[in-house]
């Protein structure tokens, strides 16, 4: 039977929230996420059994939400615009067909800020979620703008240390920060959003890191970059060059590959061949053996022509073979 406690739709409102919910009936399961994430259609497979477990804990702008999917509904549509949701994989696998987005497994990745269609398979999953017009509102008090237009240009952490800073974080606000009796207190949740949308702002690509940087490269390096990604997500089956990037970065190739190493602190060819890597991660996921999906087809679709050294990359990145991710 499905215990839960009410929840205030998120972010808005005042004091600490919490919910504890449990249930084994899809239906009730639907309705929890639908009121938690945002999602507006669910896709259900009725020949496997069900089981949900959500908690939810949040203060004025943030929430922390942890989640047990397992059975029943395997993808949904969500419409999260009002939303910065950052999320951590601990089980299972989630993948984004829209753009063919993947997530590896603890690493923290920014959820798109749109309406977009996602899969999963019994998910384990932390998210914390960030009301986006209060972020954007921190992040032109940090510049120092009357007015700032905050966009996320990509979902990945920008390097390492960053994205292991917002690991700890996310981690503290779930151990100590909001269980602390300290949340009565305003001032105290006003600078728990603050810290945490802070980290957020320096972890992912955004017009913030763009504006944010060394005033001589603002316009130019930090563009550059973004430009040459979108061109890499939105021809990602295609023939891509070092040099084909720089023009569509509108900066020389020598100069492009400097800005992503400051910026990204890889080549953008590595870069490209990661964002593949993780196409092949998303289709590998959604793939079905049974219909004739193999790794060597995937692979192939994506760029991969040498199989050994794909599926070398694969484990590397993800812990498994992509022969297990497929199947399953």
């Amino acid at each position: 039977m499905p215990t839960s406690t009410p929840r205030s739709s998120p972010p808005g409102g005042a004091g600490p929230r919490r919910l504890s919910f449990a249930t084994q009936d899809p239906e009730a399961g639907i309705e929890v996420l639908e009121q938690v994430y945002a999602v507006r259609r669910i896709e259900i497979d009725r020949s496997t059994p069900f089981s949900m477990a959500q908690a939810v804990r949040g203060v004025e702008g943030l929430h922390l939400e942890q989640a047990r999917l397992q059975g029943a509904p395997t993808g949904a549509l969500v419409d999260a615009t009002g939303i910065v949701r950052v999320g951590q994989v601990y089980d299972g696998g989630l993948a984004f067909t829209d753009h063919t987005r993947t997530i590896a497994r603890r690493t923290p990745f920014l959820f798109p800020v749109r309406p977009y269609a996602c899969r999963w398979d019994n998910l384990g999953l932390l998210t914390v979620s960030l009301d986006f017009s209060a972020i954007q509102a921190h992040a032109a008090e940090l510049l120092g703008l009357d007015e700032f237009e905050l966009h996320f240009t990509g979902g990945a952490p920008v390097s390492a240390p960053m994205a292991q800073y917002l690991a700890r974080l996310i981690t503290a606000l779930g151990r100590d920060q909001l269980n602390s009796e300290a949340m009565s207190h305003s001032l105290i949740r006003q600078e728990i959003f603050r810290s945490t949308a802070t980290a957020v702002l320096h972890t992912f690509p955004s017009t913030f890191l763009d504006q944010s940087s060394h005033p001589v490269d603002s316009d130019r390096v930090p563009g550059g970059v973004r430009r040459a990604i979108t061109h890499m997500e939105e021809h990602l089956r295609d023939p891509l060059t070092l040099a084909g990037l720089a023009t569509a970065a509108r900066m020389s190739p020598r100069g492009l590959q400097a800005a992503f190493a400051r910026q990204m602190g890889i080549t953008p060819m590595a870069h490209l061949r990661s964002l593949r890597m993780q196409a092949a991660h998303a289709e590998l996921l959604a793939a079905d053996p049974l219909a004739g999906d193999t790794v060597a087809g995937i692979a192939a679709r994506w760029g991969f022509a040498h199989q050994g050294r794909f599926a070398a990359e694969y484990k590397a990145a993800y812990g498994v073979s992509p022969r297990t991710t497929l199947d399953g």
